[in-house]
């Protein structure tokens, strides 16, 4: 590197949901990006995308409509991050993110206006917005409470058909299960979902399964399996098999992690790679420093010498405490690149409820930064930081993404908007949409 190089129009910090989603945003819209970071967070999602699911949290109300609990939540929440973007911002950061992953070979069923619900592995009952194709039609068995036979395998651990339909029994009654001793070339002993899932991305191993699964119909009108239907191709996998079966075939979302969360990682670093992102993998931002008119990020692990990653505007998506943006010490919860203010409770005994249960969460869970109306940080007096420095995803403060069902919008919604705003303050135009494919289109933002 040459001392004093800006190499990037925007540095983008942090390479989960909320990083990935940035770079694809930044990239289709001409700015050169460079992305610091690994991906490994996004192993953790089930595959579905939430909007917004619960509100108020306390009293556990489900939402039909994820746009009209985003408004809610914005009215009650002055300082969620969904009190800074309106419903048409809303829907273009999803369109925008699900064709990308569609390009890059993850298909989800399309959009509408409404969440949806879907059984998940541990035997719930998940409200989310978008969901991938393959799961589709367990959304459509579980609206019609049709006759279902849900299988799982012999040795796969972490996930039981029965088990499930204990769970449902009185909400879905002509829920059935079956297990089938099915390994595939894996060796006897624990079966792992990855192995599961690269076995049966041959047409061989397919026919074997629906084998064993067919004697077994009787009158279900559909059969679930658990999210193992190919690392790639996975609606290909799903339609095979429900060829041979005769009915359709969905999958069920599993727990962390799993092969839905190595299909999205794959997804998203396909789209940023068609779009021309440089990402540097398997290191971390260390310290960013404003030099001048840039910024100097410092990697770790960084030869003597070595100059440091520069940029002109900086897209902080480092998370909270799992991902490294906030760590907390005895006396308060901070920001660790830049030491930004972090909303959080006044003495440390109030970040955690007595009862771990309490149906209100813990405050810790909403600790963040505070960031004004595009999406840069503030400051103790709610001014802005730095006119080029941005924040975005789950390090922001004043909402608590697990219990209401947000995490996935919160981050791409906030990624959108924090580009679009860079975009304007480098000088790039910020009305045009990218253009088909994830090229930009000429002047576009």
């Amino acid at each position: 590197m040459i001392a004093g190089q800006v190499l990037a129009d925007v540095a983008i910090v942090g390479a989960g949901f909320a990083g990935m989603s940035a770079a694809i945003f930044a990239g289709a819209r001409g700015l050169s990006t460079v992305q610091v970071g690994n991906a490994g967070a996004l192993l953790f999602s089930s595959g579905p995308l939430d909007l917004m699911g619960v509100h108020p949290v306390e009293e556990g109300r489900t939402w039909s409509d994820p746009f009209a609990a985003a408004a809610a939540v914005a009215r009650d929440i002055p300082g969620h991050p969904y009190a800074r973007v309106d419903a048409q911002s809303i829907r273009a950061a999803f369109v925008e993110i699900v064709a990308a992953l569609g390009e890059a070979g993850l298909d989800y069923g399309p959009l509408g206006d409404a969440n949806r619900e879907l059984v998940t592995g541990a035997g719930t009952v998940k409200t989310t917005y978008c969901v991938p194709r393959s799961m589709l039609a367990n959304v459509e068995a579980l609206a019609g409470r049709v006759p279902c036979l849900l299988v799982d395998f012999h040795g796969l651990r972490e996930y039981s058909a029965a088990g499930i339909v204990a769970a449902l029994s009185e909400r879905w009654p002509r829920l059935r299960a079956l297990r089938v001793e099915f390994r595939a070339g894996v060796a006897a002993g624990e079966t792992h979902a990855a192995h599961l899932a690269r076995a049966l991305e041959l047409a061989a191993s397919r026919a074997a399964l629906a084998e064993q699964i067919r004697p077994h119909l009787a009158d279900a009108r559909a059969v679930g399996l658990p999210a193992v239907l190919g690392l790639r191709r996975t609606d290909a996998i799903a339609a095979d098999l429900a060829g041979q079966l005769g009915v359709p075939v969905f999958e069920v979302p599993t727990i962390p992690t799993s092969v839905p969360g190595l299909r999205l990682k794959d997804a998203f670093e396909r789209a940023v790679a068609r779009r021309g992102v440089r990402r540097i993998v398997q290191r971390r931002a260390i310290a960013v420093v404003l030099e001048a008119d840039h910024f100097a990020l410092h990697l770790e692990d960084a030869p003597p010498g070595s100059a440091p990653l520069r940029a002109r505007a900086v897209v902080l998506a480092t998370g909270r405490f799992m991902g490294h943006g906030l760590v907390a010490d005895r006396s308060r919860i901070r920001e660790t690149l830049l030491d930004l203010p972090v909303v959080q409770p006044a003495s440390r005994s109030a970040w955690h409820q007595a009862d771990f249960f309490d149906p209100r969460g813990h405050a810790v869970n909403r600790a963040g930064v505070s960031v004004d109306e595009t999406f840069r940080p503030c400051d103790a007096a709610g001014q802005r930081v730095h006119p080029r420095l941005f924040a975005i995803g789950t390090l922001l403060a004043h909402h608590d993404w697990a219990r209401t069902k947000c995490g996935a919008g919160v981050a791409i919604v906030s990624a959108r908007a924090a580009i679009l705003a860079a975009a304007r303050e480098l000088g790039t135009p910020s009305t045009a949409q990218p253009a088909p494919g994830g090229a930009p289109a000429p002047g576009a933002a």
